[in-house]
């Protein structure tokens, strides 16, 4: 039998919840303040971010643990090319650095309806101050975060420290923040997630996230223990896939990524799913309708 666990929601089902990827991708610049406020005030039930680790020891919100080309410009405000880019290191930069280059000028390719809004890469307890005590529909539960650790072992003390540091530090913030209860740590690198499970139990509640393409059974397993959510591409979820994890790990939380057609959503809905992360809430919140 699969070990117990807390479950994230022990309250009445609830309806699933929108999950604004990156604050909201396809609407505003990626991991930016003004696109995770404009995501809150669509009224997601989550924000979902990335973090990584500056030279200074401080946790920056950014995708990639350097200055990605289609999203950034350098401190001078030049274009940096593909073959650039993973000379700006994060890891390597000292904050004060890191928040003088643009990263919310750039047109997406990938998000034509993106609108540019100049703005550097936030700090995580920025992120955290300006969003906690945002006001909320009636009757709404307080806005949620997902923070995903970009750690792999082949970046350990290069793009970021080993899991145990990198885990100490988002931790921190997000205690002094008061907001540990009511956010998830996400990671597809099993490292941080046993840690986290040993440091903080039912306290913190983790997201194993997959894109491995394994059967999701495997890919728990080798966790070893069970996760409060599972996060898979949204590709690979079946209603046998589904019904497989509710027979083996009843209680997880389903939340496939990143989902941003209608029909798809109203497909993964019709499974059950416990939320859905997508660079578009408006259009989620829009499928979900007024029961929302």
């Amino acid at each position: 039998m699969p070990p117990t666990h807390r479950p994230i929601n022990t309250a009445a089902p609830r309806a699933p919840e929108v999950h604004g990827h990156r604050g909201c991708r396809g609407l505003l610049p990626e991991n930016t303040l003004p696109g995770f406020l404009h995501a809150a005030a669509l009224g997601v039930d989550v924000l979902e971010m990335d973090v990584v680790i500056s030279a200074d020891h401080q946790v920056v919100v950014s995708h990639d643990p350097w200055l990605a080309a289609h999203l950034c410009r350098d401190a001078a405000g030049h274009c940096i090319t593909p073959a650039q880019e993973r000379q700006y290191n994060l890891y390597q930069m000292p904050y004060a650095a890191i928040r003088q280059c643009d990263c919310g000028s750039e047109p997406h390719q990938g998000f034509p309806a993106q609108q540019p809004s100049a703005a550097p890469k936030p700090l995580l307890r920025e992120v955290l101050a300006a969003t906690k005590a945002l006001p909320r529909p009636p009757n709404c539960p307080p806005l949620r975060y997902s923070v995903e650790i970009k750690c792999t072992p082949a970046g350990d003390n290069h793009y970021h420290p080993e899991p145990a540091q990198f885990l100490a530090l988002v931790a921190a913030e997000l205690v002094a923040a008061g907001v540990l209860a009511r956010t998830t740590l996400l990671c597809f690198d099993p490292r941080v997630l046993r840690l986290a499970r040993a440091q903080f139990g039912s306290g913190l509640a983790l997201c194993l996230l997959s894109e491995n393409g394994q059967p999701w059974p495997t890919t728990i397993a080798e966790l070893g223990f069970q996760p409060d959510v599972f996060g898979p591409n949204y590709e690979s979820v079946t209603a046998a896939a589904v019904a497989e994890l509710r027979r083996l790990y009843p209680g997880t939380g389903l939340v496939p990524w990143t989902v941003n057609d209608p029909a798809d959503m109203q497909r993964l809905l019709a499974m059950g799913v416990e939320g859905l992360t997508t660079d578009y809430p408006d259009r989620l919140l829009a499928v979900l309708g007024p029961s929302k």
